[in-house]
């Protein structure tokens, strides 16, 4: 595949890097999510104490991210072989059983065209990176965390319950924000009668 910004990492509002790959629920191509939101993630390795305590607390939390129309997408340069046996001894040690499909890169295309993986890296165990992409197959938000950090799923769920609540442009949703909280309207010109034109906070109806 291409990577269509080879000079510069994937910012907000890049279309996402089109590809097709195997995964442990079979070939998946990034247009079949078209439609609907998606979180692509990737883990630096499988077998790994981190990874794992990701991968079940994202499996627990899948269903919340269902009912926001966001599907989960994993990723790392193990193959599908790997996959499939960490998946199935997760399965044997917790009971839990992963729900999404994780993509297998070997060869490091698809993490290298995300940016998930350094152009001179021998492997992917350097970063661990989260892209949500919105139903036009557009990048809407992005974080990265190092190999030794595990990411906070309820931060996950908090940024994609944002992201849907200020998609259409309406409402700013403000600093630690969840479901139900204030929003915020977005800045208007100020005048004499509204002193609270550039933090209008509301009620969310």
């Amino acid at each position: 595949m291409d990577a269509p910004y080879p000079f510069r990492p994937l910012r907000i509002g890049d279309p996402a890097p089109a590809f097709t790959a195997r995964t442990t629920h079979g070939e998946v191509s990034l247009d079949q999510y078209r439609g609907r939101w998606l979180m692509f993630f990737s883990h630096p390795a499988d077998f790994t104490p981190v990874c794992t305590s990701e991968f079940i607390a994202l499996s627990k939390a899948a269903p919340m991210f269902e009912a926001m129309d966001c599907a989960l997408l994993g990723l790392s340069v193990d193959s599908l072989y790997s996959h499939v046996a960490w998946v199935r001894a997760i399965q044997a040690l917790t009971g839990i059983e992963i729900p999404f499909p994780v993509v297998e890169d070997p060869s490091m295309a698809v993490g290298r065209a995300y940016g998930m993986i350094d152009a001179h890296a021998t492997d992917s165990s350097a970063v661990r990176a989260t892209y949500f992409i919105d139903p036009d197959g557009i990048i809407q938000a992005t974080n990265w965390y190092p190999m030794q950090v595990g990411r906070c799923v309820e931060e996950m769920l908090r940024t994609m319950q944002a992201l849907r609540r200020t998609a259409d442009g309406s409402v700013l949703t403000p600093a630690c924000w969840r479901p139900g909280d204030d929003i915020l309207l977005p800045p208007s010109l100020p005048t004499d009668d509204s002193p609270d034109w550039f933090h209008r906070l509301r009620p969310d109806a």
